[in-house]
């Protein structure tokens, strides 16, 4: 079982918007959005979800014109039907649009929707020009295009029209907590920084040519993310700070110091690391963000209150709802995001 990487391109603002808006649908909207683990940019598709054991393949190609023809539509299907005629699964092929023209959707409110939802005569446009597409792409094989491979690959398909503004979709990390959302211009300075981070990927270095036997082997050149990564730079973004920066926070420094000495490193380390595993638990996804919330609200209205006295005035239940955190993970996190906001205040 071969697979070998026939294209990447280099991209305009807009398409490039197109495809972060991409990975944050793909991370927060998508049905499947809690099992995608690695967004892999510019290899096998535009991009790429990938659980963490690389068993289950999301599949995504972007567009970023605002009034696409059927026909368009088709030829922009092409790069989903080479994976989905390759020897790899793909368990998910998407088509993400900017929009589409009022001669494609029998129903023009469902901005997600099926085959069934295509107008059967923009369908045959839009089969005409995958048809047409994948006669002038030397990587897909004759052999490969047949009316019912071509059906059956359609049925397989969701298309997804972008609805959402950049701020949009950084909001939707954050989920519902409201005192913790920045301004819709800080929020489109995340969404930039994200598409720089996934641009910097795709022009790391040529993967045009190379061969994998496995999906998992996509890895291991690097032009992926994780939703832990995107997430560590949202809150980044929130507290002003890098939260797993090295050194010790200044507000713990104090519990730190009561620590015995040759235990302090280790103790430390322990509560980056359960700080690091509730950020990343998606199990306990609106735990975080609820403890968060309380956190951050308390800090702002008692900024002269130490790490301790922070930590006694939270919610019992809200603490308990996020297990990943322990007593002194708690008051390691309580240090971070004070550290963070010390500036505001």
């Amino acid at each position: 079982m071969v697979y070998t990487i026939s294209s990447s391109e280099k991209l305009r603002k807009s398409a490039a918007d197109a495809e972060t808006k991409a990975l944050l649908y793909l991370m927060n909207f998508h049905e499947d959005h809690e099992e995608i683990h690695y967004f892999i940019v510019d290899f096998f598709n535009d991009l790429t979800g990938m659980d963490r054991m690389s068993d289950k393949l999301w599949d995504i190609q972007s567009k970023g014109a605002s009034n696409s023809s059927p026909k368009a539509l088709g030829k922009e299907l092409v790069t989903l039907y080479k994976n989905f005629v390759s020897e790899f699964e793909f368990d998910s092929f998407i088509l993400f649009v900017g929009g589409v023209s009022n001669t494609v959707r029998i129903d023009s409110t469902k901005n997600i929707f099926e085959i069934d939802n295509i107008d059967p005569k923009a369908l045959d446009k839009l089969k005409e020009g995958l048809l047409e597409e994948c006669d002038s792409k030397t990587y897909i094989d004759d052999a490969d295009v047949t009316t019912e491979k071509i059906d059956e690959f359609l049925n397989n398909v969701l298309f997804v029209v972008d609805d959402k503004e950049p701020s949009d979709y950084v909001k939707s990390i954050i989920k519902d907590h409201i005192a913790l959302i920045p301004t819709n211009d800080e929020l489109s300075t995340i969404f930039n920084e994200i598409r720089k981070i996934q641009s910097d990927k795709k022009n790391n270095f040529p993967v045009e040519g190379i061969s994998i036997t496995s999906t998992d082997q996509s890895l291991n050149y690097f032009r992926h993310l994780t939703s832990g990564q995107i997430k560590t730079l949202v809150i980044g973004r929130i507290i002003n700070r890098n939260p797993f920066d090295k050194g010790c926070p200044i507000h713990f420094i104090d519990i730190y110091n009561s620590f015995p000495f040759d235990m302090r490193q280790e103790a430390l380390e322990d509560c980056k690391l359960a700080f690091s595993r509730a950020l990343f638990n998606k199990n306990a996804t609106e735990g975080f963000w609820l403890l968060f919330n309380e956190t951050y609200n308390k800090i702002i209205e008692n900024p002269n209150k130490n790490v301790e006295e922070i930590f006694s005035l939270l919610d019992k239940n809200i603490k308990h709802g996020c297990p990943d955190f322990d007593v002194l993970s708690l008051k390691y996190f309580i240090a971070t995001v004070k550290e963070g906001l010390q500036n505001d205040y």
